[in-house]
């Protein structure tokens, strides 16, 4: 167990970064790790329903991410609207931060945005003089290692089947594997945790117990409380349906919240039983989430038999099933 950020690196060749989709949602491999066993097994995520056993539910995230990337009139400053935190007023992050000071204004599209503050992580607090339809103006948030623009494509690619409710800034990404073929095939539930602009972020302090994790909205309904109490083993579709889930425990309860919880080692997960997730950036809280849950040693040997074996990474790269 180690609580120093630099144990949680890898170094990954950048060809391996997937920075487009695969031909087929439910082609992609997956490298299953058995944790009782330590041992590890080349599979497809089509395999998963066979994986799985009477009593498993699989929880799932139907967040719908939002065109929350914009550009001002002139081009000079992009806005990533986070959050709306009160009529016309959104919390955004800006680039360049040095233009957008306290009683700055931006214009977009016959909108005017006035900075009223600044945050503490960064990101601004813009006052709009009417509402802002990013509808109409704003684009698919796309990861910045993606090292490109939105293309068409995208629209379908960077959103799961199921996506229902709109207010995520990035996908759950474990999600974009499955087809309506292969989710009818399994028992599931739904929840919502709006993904905040944090997945994207690496940990900088030395040590992760100086880390203050990003908080993110959740609603977990009445008849997904209802499933996983009932149900034997949880599959966690995702890092952020894992940590609702442990944020809120079992028996589960519906509920409508936020939460910053911080899974890492030596959490011992209370309420998750198996997971499925995509591969993580290097010192990322979702890598040291995962740590937790199979150990780290155990799934930094995992990392390195993927990129052995050519395993596509990140968004829109391959899977690991963790049983």
């Amino acid at each position: 167990m180690s609580l120093l950020t630099s144990d949680y690196d890898y170094p990954l060749p950048d060809a391996l970064i997937a920075r487009h989709p695969a031909p087929h949602r439910d082609q992609s491999r997956m490298l299953v790790l058995h944790r009782a066993s330590q041992t590890l097994e080349h599979r497809h995520f089509s395999d998963l329903p066979s994986l799985l056993s009477p009593g498993d539910l699989a929880v799932l995230n139907n967040t719908r991410v939002i065109p929350a990337r914009a550009f001002s009139d002139d081009q000079r400053i992009e806005l990533l609207f986070l959050e709306a935190v009160a009529e016309n007023t959104w919390k955004c992050m800006v680039k360049p931060g040095r233009r957008m000071r306290p009683g700055h204004q931006v214009h977009l599209q016959g909108t005017t945005g006035t900075v009223r503050e600044l945050c503490p992580e960064g990101e601004r607090i813009i006052s709009f003089d009417r509402p802002v339809d990013l509808q109409s103006i704003g684009q698919l948030p796309l990861p910045p290692y993606f090292g490109r623009a939105v293309e068409k494509a995208d629209e379908e690619r960077y959103q799961t089947v199921y996506a229902q409710h709109p207010g995520a800034v990035a996908a759950p990404t474990a999600g974009l594997h499955f087809t309506p073929d292969i989710l009818a095939r399994i028992p599931h539930a739904f929840l919502t945790l709006h993904v905040g602009a944090g997945t994207f972020r690496p940990v900088q302090a030395e040590s992760l117990s100086q880390h203050t994790m990003h908080a993110e909205r959740f609603v977990v309904p009445e008849e997904t409380a209802a499933a996983v109490n009932a149900a034997q083993r949880i599959l966690a579709i995702g890092t952020t349906s894992a940590r609702v889930l442990e944020s809120c425990g079992r028996p589960l309860q519906a509920r409508s919240g936020s939460t910053d919880i911080f899974l890492h080692p030596p959490y011992q997960f209370r309420s998750v039983d198996l997971l499925l997730t995509n591969f993580h950036l290097p010192k990322s809280t979702l890598l040291m989430l995962v740590s937790a849950f199979a150990g780290r040693e155990f799934i930094l040997r995992a990392y390195t038999e993927a990129i052995a074996s050519q395993y596509r990474f990140y968004s829109y790269g391959d899977c690991m099933l963790i049983l």
